[in-house]
């Protein structure tokens, strides 16, 4: 029972971040969270261009969140909006963008888009890029075609949590065509990562130990100072033996 539960609530989810992703076309959709909380549902919408999703007075959100409340039995949905920083290192804006250009410009130009999605993503900081292009492009014989730049992890674990990936399709005229863009971002920590500390220069060694010595000297000093000079003389008892009587 528990486990058909869990399966029930993501179900829900997969199903509105499929629902969003589908109605919110060209605001740069990355991804969709659904969080529960004691006074309902928070579902935070993650795009690139939020001005375009709120829409004049927030008309676009109260309409999404009566089709929401309506079609997907949400008792009390509160929607929020999270910009994405840089789109030109998320994976799902990347893909979808590439797929709006397929299908405003056609096939004709898909290299130059491939080449202009590649570089912008380099000069954004990202270690390396990918993207895959199957279907009838340019001829009639469906075909892949490959776009990469830089280092890209292919195997391990950081393949999995350290490599975004996205898909998404253009239908054209021609048919169908598939997208996959995976971006590794400047923030991937690699296991074969070593950091090496700088060597300090001779001259600041020296400058250095010249300053410890100038503090020890200075300590000695004050300590000679605090303590009071005693002088040493023979014992009491001594010198008061020493007296005679004839």
């Amino acid at each position: 029972m528990i486990e058909r539960k869990f399966i029930q609530e993501k179900m829900k989810e997969f199903n509105i971040e499929e629902y969003i992703s589908q109605n919110l076309q060209g605001v740069g959709h990355s991804k969709t969270k659904m969080i529960r909380t004691p006074l309902g549902e928070k579902i935070v919408v993650h795009v690139s261009r939020p001005g375009l999703i709120v829409g004049r007075k927030g008309a676009n959100i109260k309409q999404l969140t009566k089709t929401l409340k309506k079609n997907h039995e949400l008792e009390n949905p509160q929607i929020e909006i999270a910009e994405v920083e840089t789109p030109a290192l998320d994976a799902a804006i990347v893909a979808q963008s590439i797929a709006d250009s397929l299908e405003r410009l056609g096939t004709a130009k898909f290299k130059a888009i491939g080449h202009k999605v590649m570089t912008d993503a380099m000069n954004n900081g990202a270690m390396g890029i990918e993207i895959i292009i199957g279907g009838k492009i340019p001829s009639a014989r469906a075909k892949s075609w490959r776009f990469y730049q830089g280092y890209l992890k292919k195997c391990g674990d950081v393949a999995l949590t350290g490599v975004r990936s996205a898909h998404a399709t253009a239908h054209l005229k021609t048919g169908a065509i598939g997208i996959k863009v995976k971006i590794m971002p400047p923030d991937t920590i690699l296991p074969d990562k070593v950091t090496l500390k700088e060597d300090i220069p001779q001259e600041t060694k020296e400058e250095k130990n010249d300053v410890k010595t100038e503090e020890k000297s200075d300590v000695k000093e004050e300590k000679k100072e605090e303590k009071p000079k005693k002088k040493r003389t023979k014992k009491d008892g001594k010198d008061k033996g020493t007296e005679t009587t004839e």
